[in-house]
């Protein structure tokens, strides 16, 4: 489905993002492995999310839904798991695909299959594949790197492992599947990432301490996690902020956003190029059992380029491509080094982003952890293809808003992977 969306007059107004997509996937997960039933509030409902609550139910969870709350009634952490004829449908979803095997790979005499769309195939899993191998399951993948991904489930020991390079979901894998291991699993990151599984761990009263870079959980028995508030998704929340930043006039509040400090990275970049985000961010390194939301607001302002490190990477990942656009508006250079990691999401997104930006007549280059943006004042426009990448699909709506003559973007329909109502939300904003 091909969308155009024209250069706008100001954004006005408060939005809610949609739930948060990381910590829905989780509250599914966290809740089928409880023993009572978790009530999720502001579950969100997307095509990825989805994919998460057909496999929890394939796998023996009762689901009970009702205007944007979900009841997840668990089979527990050790339970005989449900029938699935031995595959599970992942869909697009990337966290789905690599939380799930930790907790598959703790239960004997289980064998499943994942698999999902094309875009899913090409997505690698053996950062996953090696760790759970060293702790005793038995996992295949094709060519020991992609899925059909298929875990026989079986008798976990405690091991120490330290990350080769960040990933909150290869970490979340190994900590769930730590809960299941005869005695301790510790998990060394290189560096900080996203902390929600953690911050699910404490609340569940999970045996878990955090020193440092050390992250270690030891064996248990069962779960105790009764509610779960899930805020709105700061990934979301972004395009709108950039929207807000880029067309003159345009002053907006965000309201429900998630402030987690480790899911705030564009938002503190934004502010660093001279933008006007406003609101009581998580202070770095806050180490919390909560989520923290609250409200961002948000008007239009001049931008300087900046320099991206690989440090501040993994706390704007997702967002990284709207730093490219917020580049192609600012003044100076715009550089992003260390997101190699881009390379394998939902499409390439460094050659997806420089392709389709330069497309509408940006002045940028790419690298190959990263790309260099100088900043023109603006952009003409054109036609900037989603590649069926949902970040990619809401970058071309707007940078449409913000151009000069347009852009029609090929593809938007991907957008509902993580954020099914984004044209509608965007259209209220702009008062249409």
């Amino acid at each position: 489905m091909n969308v155009r969306f024209e250069p706008s007059g100001p954004l006005r107004g408060t939005i809610r993002p949609p739930a948060d997509k990381s910590i829905s996937h989780r509250a599914a997960l966290f809740g089928a492995m409880s023993d009572t039933p978790v009530l999720v509030s502001n579950f969100l409902d997307s095509e990825d999310t989805n994919s998460t609550l057909a496999a929890v139910h394939a796998l023996g969870a009762g689901l009970d839904r009702t205007d944007g709350d979900l009841v997840v009634r668990g089979v527990g952490l050790h339970a005989p798991l449900g029938t699935t004829g031995g595959f599970l449908d992942v869909g697009n979803s990337g966290t789905l695909l690599r939380l799930l095997p930790g907790w598959l790979a703790g239960q004997p005499g289980g064998r499943w299959t994942l698999d999902g769309d094309e875009s899913i195939r090409r997505r690698p899993v053996d950062r996953i594949v090696e760790p759970l191998r060293r702790m005793g399951a038995k996992v295949e993948a094709r060519e020991d790197r992609f899925t059909p991904l298929t875990v026989e489930g079986g008798r976990l020991k405690g091991i120490e492992y330290e990350l080769p390079v960040r990933s909150a979901q290869v970490k979340s894998c190994l900590l769930i599947a730590g809960m299941l291991a005869e005695g301790t699993t510790t998990v060394i990151e290189p560096g900080p990432s996203r902390d929600h599984t953690e911050r699910f761990l404490r609340r569940a009263r999970v045996p878990f301490t955090q020193e440092g870079d050390r992250l270690t959980v030891s064996q248990v028995d069962e779960l105790e996690l009764e509610q779960v508030s899930v805020p709105g998704d700061p990934s979301s929340a972004a395009f709108f902020v950039a929207a807000a930043l880029l067309v003159p006039g345009s002053r907006i509040v965000v309201a429900d956003v998630g402030l987690n400090w480790t899911r705030t990275g564009f938002f503190r970049i934004a502010q660093r190029m001279g933008a006007v985000v406003v609101g009581d961010l998580e202070e770095p390194g806050t180490v919390a059992d909560h989520e923290p939301a609250g409200e961002l607001d948000v008007a239009q302002a001049p931008l300087a380029g900046t320099e991206v490190t690989p440090d501040e990477v993994p706390l704007a990942i997702d967002e990284l491509p709207l730093v490219a656009l917020l580049g192609c508006f600012a003044e100076g250079e715009t550089v992003v080094r260390g997101a190699g990691e881009l390379r394998v999401k939902e499409s390439d997104r460094i050659a997806g982003v420089v392709e389709g930006l330069r497309g509408l007549g940006a002045d940028i280059e790419a690298f190959e952890d990263g790309f260099a943006v100088r900043g023109t004042g603006g952009l003409e426009g054109g036609v900037l293809d989603a590649l069926g990448d949902h970040r990619l699909a809401m970058l071309g709506a707007v940078a449409g808003l913000a151009s000069r003559r347009g852009v029609e973007v090929v593809g938007m329909e991907a957008a509902a992977v993580s954020y099914p109502g984004f044209t509608d939300d965007l259209r209220a904003l702009l008062g249409r």
